[in-house]
């Protein structure tokens, strides 16, 4: 009986070791000269590359299944000099410099994350055009993009354990501080182009105070606070890897991370690294509805999968969307558009009739009715979407496809299919 029980424990006890695995990283620290355990960032738990397979974009336009990767699949490995001198390479302003932290957050990638990066490679396509366009209208570093892949790893449906939500993990509070609305039945939190231009925002504001792109990357993830604290202990210097020792343990670990991550999603093909296949969505194109409107009546008239629909609309938290309170936006294909519009008031009435009469029955308007600053920003830029995601998917297939070339030059074993 005791020999089972001990058994059991063993299990148990092996089991609890392999999940705090998932969630750690153990590095060694040269200043205190001992190996030091530091939390993952969200984006790097195994839970949110398995959250983001089940939403809707990527079970319908992502595919992994390897059938046309030629790579053998092993992680090719390199000297240190030459990780560094691939870092100091990359187009950046900021500052990507190589040590053996950073090292080891590229060793998550290339090991234990190789189909987490494969998939979010092919995510990538969805939304890097989006938060190009909002890092460009501030004015920040275009490299900041890959701050989602840390974050949230590209899932927009993201949620933490301490209630951070969508691609860029915006709190409930800082995301109304920089705009986005959160009630009920609306949290634009998880709308990617409106939570796009508020984390520029905010990652240009964080600048204006520290006057350093590491401190700004340090300070989204613990908060401009933590990261003073650790600057006045660290004797007043704002250098990042100055006040490492100070930070809370999971930002000790965001900005090697956030290294990390810039090397991979550049360098992918080095490591044979295939990208998954994605099949671009059909474009689309926003109304605004002035009544209130339920989704899956939308959904019925326009056919147009309910799915899809929340999936393009993912900030309405239920099926009302509530137009009567204020005018809202509700995205979807171009023919989905053109039957709401035909469908005109027998719409509203559907709605109206399952909760209660209303003196509106509402009304459709274009693009050109927007009153809203961010909703006319926002009308503006999204038309070239579509023509961006292709141009990116585009470049990101030919850039692999000249690695592979260049890596067969130098006996890499990596092909592409052709």
């Amino acid at each position: 009986m005791k020999i089972r029980f001990y058994i059991v424990f063993l299990s148990m006890l092996a089991i609890v070791s392999t999940l705090l695995a998932q969630k750690t990283v153990t590095v060694y620290d040269s200043n205190i000269g001992k190996d030091e355990t530091m939390d993952l960032p969200e984006g790097m738990l195994d839970a949110q590359i398995d959250s983001m397979m089940r939403e809707w974009n990527a079970r319908v336009y992502l595919n992994y299944d390897g059938a046309n990767c030629f790579s053998t699949g092993e992680n090719k490995t390199y000297s240190p000099e030459e990780y560094e001198r691939r870092l100091n390479n990359l187009p950046n302003v900021i500052a990507m410099p190589y040590n053996s932290v950073v090292q080891k957050f590229i060793d998550q990638y290339c090991e234990r994350m190789r189909r987490s990066v494969s998939i979010m490679l092919g995510a990538s396509n969805f939304y890097t055009p989006i938060f190009e366009d909002a890092l460009e209208s501030y004015g920040v570093p275009l490299e900041l993009k890959y701050l989602p892949i840390i974050e949230s790893a590209l899932n927009p449906g993201a949620t933490s354990r301490v209630g951070a939500a969508g691609l860029w993990q915006f709190m409930p509070t800082t995301g109304k501080k920089y705009g986005l609305e959160v009630t009920s039945l609306i949290d634009e939190r998880r709308d990617p182009i409106k939570a796009s231009y508020a984390a520029a925002r905010m990652l240009k504001e964080l600048y204006r105070i520290f006057g350093d792109w590491t401190l700004v990357i340090a300070s989204y993830n613990c908060g401009p606070g933590n990261v003073s604290k650790a600057i006045r202990r660290a004797g007043g210097i704002k250098d990042y890897w100055t006040i490492y020792p100070y930070l809370p343990r999971e930002t000790r670990g965001y900005v090697p991370a956030f290294i990390a991550a810039n090397y991979i999603m550049n360098y992918y093909c080095e490591h044979n690294i295939c990208p998954a296949e994605t099949r671009l969505p059909l474009g689309t194109d926003t109304i605004i509805v002035t009544s209130d409107v339920n989704l899956e009546t939308v959904s019925q008239r326009c056919n147009i999968e309910l799915d899809e629909l929340k999936a393009l609309n993912p900030q309405y938290r239920t099926n009302r969307v509530p137009g009567g309170a204020k005018p809202c936006v509700l995205r979807m294909p171009m023919d989905a558009i053109n039957a709401f519009i035909e469908a005109g008031d027998s719409i509203y009435g559907a709605t109206q009739s399952k909760r209660m009469s209303a003196s509106d029955a509402g009304q459709v308007v274009d693009d050109a009715g927007m009153t809203a600053e961010v909703d006319m920003e926002i009308s503006k830029r999204k038309s070239s979407y579509a023509q961006r995601r292709t141009t990116y998917a585009s470049r990101r297939n030919h850039s692999y496809r000249k690695s592979s070339r260049n890596s067969r030059s130098r006996n890499y074993a990596v092909r592409r299919r052709r």
